[in-house]
């Protein structure tokens, strides 16, 4: 191989003796045209290239590059030693698929500039280098994506829960394109189970199979919307979590018998008096209804709180002097309800539990079976309501996904 060092030196010795004729002119065996070239290369090529070309996609200073698109660097007469595209301090991941081409993994960042370096060599071995820079775009707005056990509690990524708790998946944004987000919200459970994606309003996306979970199987969710518009201006973001389903805690309040029955991996292991809402509708201070039945339908467990104050001024009664007026404190709390049911201790009603239903609309227990069902119910068990006419709304608590029939969902 001829170095560049070489080349140089090469060249100086040559112009010399073509000077030196020069000075007497051309003669029969030196025409007066000459020029110099390397030895072996075609007249007019590149000493150092080769003829080699590298080609780097997106186009060099290309402005509003989609994050999905993917960086591409090919080389023609030649072989690819290394690329690099970075952003800051952050490197993009990629390989190559032959020794000409290298494509890039993942998805590129919103609103940054990327620089490209790549380093090849022709098939002297001479090394050629290419830079380059692009710069992707950046929205107007971005719906960044969260996992939710409710709407008052984040998913843990590898948390357990129970066998009511639905996939939650929540955008920060209105999604308009519910098609298109939908097509890469991916959940994958082990054991396999057939599931189906419902939209409970503009932002929030919830995914069920047709009956409770199988106690045990795992559960994965990747939402992959980095890049892609979901109408409106608005683009999405990618995130990916992972939970794990615990033991069947399945609780049913009997509002005709006045019990709550617990089965554990359908085994009946509790059989605790209760007292439930005691019915009947009031006005509240500004007109509206206040019904005091507990709803019936699947109630999921979605808070624990050693204490929760508990007031009538949350839905309009606010007078002191009104019987159904309170504001306490309330020990052992597990909500089930975004509108205020719970299942929590009430030492006051003992007399009625197991008797009567005089309770605002909450399940009330006895001390020691509140403690333990506190401490055995998780998020995500069930709390199955019965025999009352008041029945549980879809978007009053997850549990309300359950209510659905799955031809229905």
């Amino acid at each position: 191989m001829v170095t560049r060092r070489r080349i140089v030196a090469t060249g100086v010795g040559v112009a010399a003796g073509l000077a030196t004729a020069a000075c007497s002119g051309p003669t029969k065996d030196q025409p007066s045209n000459v020029s110099w070239s390397e030895p072996g290369a075609a007249p007019g090529s590149s000493p150092t290239a080769g003829g080699t070309e590298i080609t780097i996609t997106p186009a060099a200073d290309a402005k509003s590059v989609a994050p999905r698109e993917q960086v591409v660097v090919t080389v023609a007469n030649g072989t690819l030693k290394s690329v690099s595209v970075t952003t800051g301090s952050q490197r993009v991941s990629g390989s190559m698929s032959d020794e000409r081409t290298w494509r890039s993994a993942g998805t590129l960042a919103y609103g940054k500039t990327y620089q490209v370096a790549v380093t090849a060599a022709d098939a002297s071995g001479a090394v050629v280098e290419k830079t380059s820079q692009f710069t992707t775009l950046k929205p107007a707005s971005v719906a960044k994506v969260t996992f939710q056990a409710n709407a008052l509690t984040g998913l843990k990524t590898g948390g357990t829960y129970g066998v009511g708790q639905p996939v939650i998946v929540a955008f920060s944004k209105d999604v308009k394109n519910r098609e298109v987000a939908e097509k890469a919200m991916e959940v994958s459970t082990s054991p396999a189970v057939e599931g189906r994606w419902r939209w409970i309003d503009k932002r929030t996306a919830h995914w069920r199979p047709a009956k409770y979970w199988a106690s045990g199987t795992k559960i994965s969710v990747k939402v992959d919307l980095a890049g892609t518009e979901l109408g409106g201006g608005v683009y999405g973001s990618s995130a990916s979590t992972h939970f794990t389903i615990g033991p069947s805690r399945i609780a049913i309040a009997d509002a005709k018998t006045h019990r709550m029955k617990i089965y554990i991996d359908g085994k009946l292991v509790k059989d605790m008096p209760i007292s439930m809402g005691k019915g009947g509708i009031v006005k509240g201070d500004r007109g509206q209804d206040v019904n005091y039945w507990t709803r019936s339908g699947v109630h999921v467990v979605m808070t624990k709180e050693q204490s929760h104050r508990m007031t009538s001024s949350s839905y309009g009664v606010t007078n002191p002097n009104d019987p159904n007026y309170y504001d306490e404190v309330i020990k052992l709390c597990c909500r089930i309800t975004y509108s205020g049911e719970f299942v929590h201790m009430a030492d006051w009603n003992i007399g009625s539990q197991g008797r009567a239903n005089t309770s605002h609309g909450c399940i009330n227990v006895g001390p020691a079976n509140a403690r333990w069902f506190f401490d055995n119910f998780q998020l995500g068990d069930v709390v199955d309501v019965r025999n009352t006419p008041r029945k549980m709304a879809l978007t009053d608590g997850v549990g309300g996904d359950w209510t659905i029939p799955w031809e229905k969902w």
